[in-house]
């Protein structure tokens, strides 16, 4: 995933209610139970069926380090599901996101006057409306470049035109993202 994309993740998973499982073997068992195979695990981490056989047996505690980490990011991003739904539809419709960037902020505006763009820190929230349709992207399998147009659409209507109240016809570019973090 990207920048934003990665950023909606880590917010979801800090609403978490119970820590993903720790040893190797009980991760294998989460994903087993999840894909309904060994052979569907197996494909997913790049590893062969009895490999996973034997972390679900335990006879193998300590995978390498680069197994280690495709398999906690693989229960990670399985883990949870109804809490994961549960926060984002309390965003979408209720509570909204903060957004917070440092990025490049270039601005187009009526003929005539434009404004280039500069670095700029902001922390934002987003209204509902807008939210729901950045984790609706999300969840519809949105790629990165549409995560970031939707971010900018949100942060040009909440930040820059105040919610409709100046700068009517402001558009505004979101580029060289230097971080994002989003939070429900």
């Amino acid at each position: 995933m990207g920048i934003v994309g990665d950023s909606l993740q880590r917010a979801e998973q800090a609403h978490f209610t119970r820590p993903i499982p720790k040893s190797a073997g009980a991760q294998m068992r989460y994903l087993v139970k999840q894909e309904k195979s060994t052979k569907a695990v197996a494909e997913l981490l790049g590893i062969s069926r009895r490999t996973v056989e034997r972390y679900v047996k335990d006879e193998i505690k300590r995978p390498r380090p680069e197994l280690a980490s495709r398999t906690e990011t693989e229960v990670r991003s399985r883990w949870q599901p109804l809490v994961r739904k549960r926060v984002a539809q309390a965003a979408a419709k209720r509570t909204g996101l903060v957004i917070e960037t440092r990025a490049r902020f270039g601005f187009t505006a009526a003929p005539g006057s434009t404004d280039d763009g500069r670095m700029r820190r902001i922390t934002q929230h987003l209204a509902p409306e807008l939210a729901g349709r950045l984790l609706g992207a999300q969840q519809a399998g949105a790629t990165e470049a549409e995560l970031q147009a939707l971010a900018a659409e949100g942060l040009q209507e909440a930040y820059f035109k105040d919610g409709g109240r100046r700068a009517g016809d402001l558009l505004v570019e979101f580029t060289d993202i230097d971080y994002i973090d989003i939070a429900y």
